[in-house]
C-alpha cells in the first residue's frame, strides 16, 4: 500500500499465513493507479536464518485470541507483476492491530530489513481486478499444505470485502487440487455483490463447500481470522 508522502510509489504489503508452512496473501486495492489491483498468493522463501519467523509464530502466540493480523510490508517500490518472473525484495515485519472502531494499526515489528525470494514457482495464484462478475453464491479461494488449510473471499467488484481466514477441513484435501488455489463454493449462502462489514463465516461453526462448484465436497470448520478490509479496498 501507498503512503502518503509517498502516493507515486507501489509500496506492497503481503499478509503472513499459517503456521508450519507460510503462505503469504498480496493486500488489494481495486484503484488501479494503487499498483494494488491484483489478488495474489504467494510462498516466498525468507532468506534468514529463521529469526523472521520465529518472532512471527512468537507474537501470533501471544495474541491467538485477539485481532491481530501480521503482513511483511516492503519499503522499496516496485510493480507487483514482476514477482510473476522472479525477485528478490526487502520486507519488514508487522502487527496488525484492528481497533474497535475496524480501522487497522500497523505496527512494524523488525528493526533491519529481511530479504524476500520470490521464485517463479512460488506464484501460486494471481488474479487482476477490475469489474469481474459477482459470484452467485459467497466464493472462496482456497490454499494451503497438509491440515494448515486457507481461503481467501475471492474479490470481484467495486464494492466488495477482502479477508483471509484458516480453516480445518473434515477430510484431507490434496496437494495438487491446493496448488490450483481453485474456487471453494458455498451454496448455500448467496454472495453479497456487496461491501459486507463482517465476514459471513463465523468462528468456530461449521459449512461446507464445493471445489470448483462441482467437484469435491469440503466441510470445514471456521478458524482464525487472518485479515479483513472492506473499506480502503474500495477506494
Amino acid at each position: 500500500m501507498t503512503t502518503p508522502e509517498s502516493a507515486h510509489e507501489h509500496i506492497h504489503r503481503f499478509l503472513v499465513l499459517g503456521k508450519k508452512k507460510l503462505f503469504f496473501y498480496h493486500l488489494a486495492l481495486f484503484n488501479e493507479q494503487s499498483g494494488h489491483n491484483y489478488q495474489a498468493v504467494f510462498t516466498f522463501t525468507i532468506k534468514d536464518n529463521g529469526e523472521l519467523r520465529e518472532m512471527y509464530l512468537k507474537d501470533r502466540a501471544q495474541h491467538e485470541n485477539e485481532r491481530v493480523f501480521y503482513s511483511l510490508r516492503c519499503p522499496h517500490h516496485f510493480e507487483l507483476p514482476e514477482l510473476q518472473h522472479g525477485k528478490e525484495f526487502r520486507v519488514h515485519l508487522e502487527r496488525v492491530i484492528v481497533q474497535p472502531n475496524g480501522e487497522r494499526k500497523f505496527e512494524q515489528m523488525t528493526t533491519a530489513e529481511t530479504t524476500v525470494e520470490c521464485k517463479k514457482e512460488d506464484v501460486i495464484s494471481f488474479r487482476k481486478l477490475g469489474n469481474l462478475p459477482y459470484p452467485e453464491y459467497l466464493t472462496y479461494l482456497i490454499f494451503g499444505e497438509g491440515d494448515e488449510i486457507h481461503i481467501a473471499h475471492q474479490i470481484a467488484a467495486r464494492p466488495n470485502w477482502d479477508e483471509a481466514i484458516t480453516i480445518s477441513t473434515k477430510q484431507p484435501i490434496d496437494a495438487a487440487t491446493l496448488k490450483k488455489v481453485p474456487p471453494l463454493i458455498i451454496d448455500s449462502i448467496q454472495d453479497a455483490h456487496d461491501k459486507l462489514i463482517e465476514s459471513p463465516l463465523k468462528k468456530g461453526q461449521q459449512y461446507q463447500g464445493k471445489i470448483n462448484g462441482t467437484g469435491t465436497t469440503i466441510d470445514f470448520t471456521v478458524g482464525r481470522q487472518a485479515w479483513w478490509n472492506h473499506t480502503s479496498l474500495n477506494s
